[in-house]
């Protein structure tokens, strides 16, 4: 993809996609390539921005699209992947814990041919640009997986509010979304009431790799740019990456970006991709974290330039809770930990 023309305008970005094709039929192996290529040439948050709609909002439309129907679900799937329109996930309710959907106070009651909305959405990406919100709400009031529906609100709609939320992510469009009686035509749910947690939580298994091969191309580039830095800077009678201590420094990052590489290639071979994903998520902030640090020390005072890679780090601490708190993954891997690879490891 050519950089977009404005690679700090989210939809901008967007619009690029897709004039270039790139949304109407992306799958899951193409996200390291996409992703890899908007890591070269947008801030942080912009990826981001990008990355919740390809790997979750997107295919959880394209799951849904009735070529025969021209309902709104078809609507904004096909105005999503032609570039013209952008969508927000919004699943983290304000009256839980992020990590608790089952929780969630946000709801939606199906009235005959209406739909009724009420609640509110916070820390959701791409809340400030989107034209729609694909919102997870609760239909029946049971604590039970089979008690939600995603439904698909037009952000202009009556009775819908966005507050903006400030913080470093430039580009991300980050905010809270708030549901007023919102009333809408029964089209606008999406998929079958009661189906809304199932198809969340395979989706949100595609979003926690597409952030691991993102975290991937993240550490490449930084890697790339260290390395560079180290032999072109003078240390005695040679450079710095002839320092013994550095090289070694330097290959511990090596390393960890393997390890972050391998465990995308043990997700895409798995056959349990949500507690696997739980795995790779805990796995590649720790990685990315200590690869990122490691490097902000090797360059120096530099790390702290405008954009440098104190900033950097700063921005990625978001891997470690985007897609689930490390906590709650933590909590859910023991759960599942006789379905991990290997099996029972007693």
């Amino acid at each position: 993809m050519e950089s977009a023309e404005r690679p700090g305008d989210p939809r901008a970005v967007w619009r690029a996609l897709g004039a270039h094709g790139l949304l109407t039929d992306l799958r899951v192996g193409h996200l390291p390539g996409l992703l890899a290529a908007l890591d070269r040439s947008c801030p942080v948050g912009v990826v981001l921005s990008v990355c919740v709609q390809v790997a979750s909002a997107l295919p959880v439309l394209r799951e849904h699209v009735d070529a025969a129907a021209d309902g709104p679900v078809t609507a904004a799937f096909r105005a999503a992947v032609q570039g013209r329109s952008t969508l927000a996930l919004a699943a983290t309710d304000r009256d839980g814990a992020g990590s608790d959907l089952m929780s969630l106070g946000t709801t939606a009651r199906i009235d005959g041919h209406a739909v009724l909305l009420n609640g509110g959405k916070r820390w959701i990406t791409n809340a400030q640009t989107a034209d729609h919100a694909l919102v997870l709400a609760r239909h029946r009031p049971e604590r039970h997986f089979t008690s939600f529906v995603w439904v698909l609100v037009p952000t202009d709609a009556p009775g819908v509010r966005v507050t903006g939320t400030d913080g470093p992510l430039t580009g991300t469009g980050l905010g809270d979304l708030h549901f007023d009686h919102v009333r809408l035509d029964r089209s606008h749910l999406v998929g079958r009431p009661g189906r809304g947690m199932v198809s969340f939580a395979r989706h949100i298994a595609t979003e926690r790799y597409a952030g691991a091969v993102w975290a991937a191309a993240m550490c490449r580039r930084v890697l790339a740019d260290t390395h560079c830095r180290l032999t072109g800077r003078p240390l005695g009678a040679g450079s710095a990456w002839d320092n013994a201590a550095i090289r070694e420094r330097f290959a511990r990052c090596l390393v960890e970006t393997w390890r972050i590489e391998t465990a995308c290639a043990a997700y895409r071979s798995t056959a349990e991709p949500l507690a696997v994903s739980m795995l790779l998520k805990v796995s590649v902030a720790d990685s990315l974290d200590l690869v990122l640090s490691e490097c902000a020390r090797l360059v120096g005072a530099e790390a702290y330039l405008d954009g440098g890679l104190a900033q950097l780090r700063a921005a990625a601490g978001m891997f470690a809770t985007a897609g689930g708190a490390t906590g709650a993954m933590l909590a859910g891997i023991a759960d599942h930990a006789p379905d991990l690879p290997g099996g029972r490891p007693w």
